[in-house]
């Protein structure tokens, strides 16, 4: 607000004296407030109270990999590339972009007047969801399937937007969708996630808990559906025992938006309108994105809601509102002075080229044919991503200001002499929408290979697009609302790569998508392959950067790359038995953690800082890695925890370190792990956490310890044991 700072006077009421303490700003404020004007702060378009000098505020922004929806902004890669660097440093860093342009943008937006929708400081992500199910559409918006790297992910986010200042926020944070939600999308109005308390707390809760506990959230966002019969956005179990109760959030929750219409027209845990305001808002739910807190007048007279309970919102709101300075004078507000310039500023560029190089995965690297040579005679970039903004940019994006595609960032990686042939080669599906090739979907397979035909390598670049997985009603040519029914690339790609196969060219299957594929076709007989994501507003440069060499691969899986659908269970089913890599029971195309390199890396010296600890005392682990190759590159550390004597089960092998570093050739580096009492412990059947005694198992290596990936990286792990005595220990839920 535009207030002078003339200091504290009898005249200035304690609210706008920015010393005084927060509470009792606070408290003044809403002490002022009449029961309409606090009822006008429950909704994500809060309206203006002018004798205050309270200006209307919108609730609703979007940050998932960029500011979003609001004209130009950095668009960084999607989350799920993000996730693929395996780095919360990184990630932190592009937060913090991410917030400097929030911010920068807010501040020029009010100078304007324009405080309407995606023009505030309280942003609806990161959205920390496991990615369960490789079906489900909007998995590309989450940090993958792995509770332990979403949780190292999600408080780097929220850290890197919310800034380190003591009384100041740079801007809000708020995870989502809370909780149990990852699909179908087609049910998500009215689907119930039932959930046993074991899966609920070893899998569906950790990241939430992370972001609120350690990364200080100030916000967090409901989800649609219902969690074993309670509506997420009104639910006593989720929002009040556990948020408030056992993990102490003293922030704010918010609806998804038309989530609370959904408890009686979908749900149908209520009958009315007012009868589903009053629910949401009893159970913890202070902000509607949506019209039904509208109805909240019609809940208190009917003696369903209380002024209390109204006033206690207000409270938690308004203390939000207060901390992003929104009631100082912008020279007392650290983060008011960030300058419009540093939208899309060259450095913000540089950091989205680095952040796309490092989330590109190396998949398959057949006789070493990457990287290419920039001096080849000649190069044809094909296929339907090849060529498409879109596939750039996933989804809850911002505006690009110079996006650069596959086929720009080769045209300008390669010689002056190098021919470039751009053929799209194919439409992204079938006219068809099944499996049937027509004339019509042959059309523009001739030009492909008559520019395959003419060129020394071919860089093909398939997959899927933003169109066809996503939110429900936003990708619009998916055929399950969003969600995907086949894992396989579409038949007419998968054609086209295989009649280019047949010309006996060297291929470079780039795959741009959000999910895992099922390319088994394209790993037995292409022999590079490369994984990019959705890669950003920089993606063409960064993927120019890895095929040519100027970037040394080092990105990760952050999902596993299953055959076949037959290898899951049903979509619908929430027990985490046969899901992902910590539980999955057949052997996978690509696992977790799995990615290549242009170099070699050796692993030694592994020591424990003990061979047996009393329970509850922390262990170190230390391993030494060297650059055994003649490249620079980054190695993704990772540390696995197996429990071979649990009394109950557990994954067989679980991701508890991370440490993403660069060396030179032939340099050596010490990387340490620190192993707490959390990161040993276990959870019952009863969703109870606990340190049991017993034998420890840890691997340590630039992978997952299971057969698969050795096969696939041709290296072993490190692994040793220890034991833990006294015990069991209770640890916090």
């Amino acid at each position: 607000m535009d207030h002078r700072d003339a200091g504290p006077s009898a005249a200035t009421p304690l609210y706008l004296q920015p010393d005084a303490p927060l509470d009792a700003r606070v408290d003044d404020l809403v002490s002022r407030l009449t029961l309409e004007e606090k009822l006008s702060q429950l909704v994500h378009d809060s309206a203006e109270i002018e004798r205050l000098g309270i200006p209307k505020y919108n609730w609703w922004n979007e940050s998932l990999h960029g500011v979003a929806r609001a004209g130009t902004a950095t668009v960084f890669p999607q989350a799920i590339g993000l996730a693929a660097t395996f780095s919360p440093e990184r990630l932190h860093e592009v937060a913090s972009a991410i917030a400097d342009e929030g911010r920068a943008k807010h501040h020029e937006f009010v100078r304007q007047g324009d405080r309407g929708t995606y023009k505030g400081l309280t942003f609806w992500a990161p959205n920390v969801n496991l990615f369960r199910d490789p079906r489900w559409g909007r998995g590309h918006e989450t940090y993958g399937e792995d509770p332990y790297l979403t949780s190292r992910l999600g408080v780097a986010y929220v850290r890197g937007l919310q800034g380190d200042d003591p009384r100041y926020l740079k801007a809000a944070a708020t995870p989502k969708h809370f909780a149990v939600h990852s699909g179908p999308e087609a049910d998500r109005h009215s689907f119930d996630s039932i959930v046993g308390p074991k899966d609920l707390r070893e899998t569906y809760l950790p990241a939430f808990r992370a972001c609120v506990v350690e990364g200080k959230a100030v916000s967090v966002m409901g989800a649609y559906n219902r969690v074993n019969g309670e509506p997420c956005c009104g639910s006593k179990t989720l929002l009040t025992d556990i948020l408030r109760g056992e993990w102490g959030f003293d922030g704010y929750v918010v609806s998804d938006c038309g989530a609370i219409e959904d408890f009686h027209e979908h749900h149908r845990v209520t009958a009315t309108a007012f009868e589903s305001a009053a629910m949401a808002l009893n159970n913890g739910c202070e902000l509607n994105c949506g019209s039904m807190f509208r109805h909240l007048p019609e809940a208190m007279k009917a003696g369903l809601v209380s002024e209390e309970t109204v006033t206690e919102a207000v409270r938690r709101l308004f203390k939000v509102r207060f901390r992003l300075g929104q009631f100082d004078p912008d020279e007392r507000v650290p983060y008011a002075s960030i300058p419009y310039e540093v939208v899309d500023s060259e450095e913000h560029r540089a950091l989205n080229v680095q952040a796309a190089r490092e989330s590109i995965v190396l998949l398959k690297n057949e006789n070493g044919l990457l990287p290419l040579s920039p001096g080849l005679r000649s190069i044809a970039v094909i296929g339907p991503n090849a060529d498409d903004r879109d596939v750039l940019m996933g989804n809850y994006h911002g505006t690009a200001s110079k996006p650069v595609t596959l086929v720009e960032g080769v045209r300008a990686a390669v010689s002056p002499a190098t021919r470039v042939y751009y053929a799209k080669g194919c439409d992204l599906i079938n006219k068809q929408g099944n499996d049937q090739i027509t004339r019509g979907d042959r059309f523009l397979f001739s030009e492909a290979i008559s520019a395959a035909e003419r060129a020394d390598a071919v860089v093909l670049c398939l997959g899927l697009s933003p169109r066809i997985e996503g939110e429900q009603g936003d990708a619009f040519n998916s055929e399950a609302a969003g969600d995907k029914v086949r894992l396989d690339l579409p038949s007419v790609q998968q054609k086209l790569m295989e009649e280019l196969h047949a010309l006996g060219k060297p291929i470079v299957l780039v795959l741009l998508n959000g999910s895992a594929v099922s390319v088994n076709w394209a790993d037995e007989h292409i022999p590079a392959i490369v994984e990019a994501w959705y890669p950003g507003g920089e993606g063409g440069t960064a993927v120019a950067d890895v095929l040519f060499g100027r970037h040394n691969p080092a990105g990760r899986l952050p999902v596993t790359f299953v055959r076949s659908l037959d290898d899951l269970p049903p979509f619908d089913d929430y027990a985490m038995k046969g899901r992902t890599y910590r539980y999955l029971e057949r052997e996978p195309l690509y696992p977790f953690g799995y990615g290549l390199s242009y170099t070699s890396f050796a692993y030694s010296g592994l020591t424990l800082s003990a061979e047996a600890v009393e329970a509850g005392e922390p262990i170190e682990v230390g391993v030494t890695v060297t650059n055994a190759g003649g490249l620079a590159g980054d190695e993704v550390v990772q540390l696995y925890v197996e429990r071979p004597d649990a009394t109950v089960p557990v994954p067989r092998a679980e991701l508890r370190g991370v440490s993403r570093i660069g060396l030179a050739p032939g340099e050596s580096r010490t990387v340490t792990f620190a192993l707490d009492a959390e990161a040993l412990s276990i959870v019952g059947a009863d969703g109870e956490r606990r340190l049991e005694p017993g034998t420890f198992r840890v691997h340590v290596g630039g992978r997952q310890p299971d057969e698969r990936s050795r096969a696939l990286t041709g290296t072993e792990t490190l692994a040793a044991s220890f034991r833990v005595a006294g015990g069991p220990i209770r640890l916090a839920p």
